[in-house]
């Protein structure tokens, strides 16, 4: 995937641009590692769901926020608040999200902060947008899939596939 890595360059302070890069345990979190050159030159913070798997691919610093999904509101409020309060400290300039559920909540959540937000649905909806990837449409600058038909049947970006 080879989009216009532009929306990096949001701060006008002289410090890196800020990137807080989560996604959920498995393809997501995966796809998000296949992003990672991108990141060069920033200051990110990761975020996946799994104690121990940003260790597996060398990435850190990292955080482990509790997974949910969309038949649990109790484990739903507690990624929310525990994505609230990384966002709060470290205040992202952008957040990046692979997906699923704890991605859609993390870029809602950074709005109300002024981060730049990506969405980049995984690979693995080849025939439509994942629900989440619906749900994000509203709240990401950047909306992207990684399939071509997907991208003209729902207005999303197109920039080729990760893996």
């Amino acid at each position: 995937m080879d989009f216009d890595m532009t929306i990096f360059d949001t701060n006008r302070s002289g410090r890196k641009t800020r990137i807080f890069a989560i996604a959920s345990a498995g393809g997501h979190w995966q796809q998000l590692m296949e992003l990672r050159d991108a990141f060069e030159g920033c200051d990110v913070l990761y975020a996946t769901t799994l104690d121990g798997l940003a260790d597996q691919f060398s990435a850190g610093p990292a955080v482990v926020i509790p997974d949910c999904n969309r038949n649990s509101r109790r484990r739903a409020a507690r990624s929310a608040w525990a994505i609230l309060v990384r966002l709060i400290r470290f205040r992202p300039d952008v957040v990046i999200t692979t997906g699923a559920l704890p991605g859609v909540v993390a870029l809602v959540l950074s709005k109300g902060i002024g981060a730049r937000t990506i969405w980049v649905d995984s690979v693995a909806n080849a025939e439509r947008m994942s629900l989440s990837g619906m749900l994000a449409r509203r709240m990401a600058d950047l909306w992207v899939s990684q399939w071509p038909h997907v991208a003209r049947a729902t207005g999303a970006r197109y920039f080729g596939a990760v893996l």
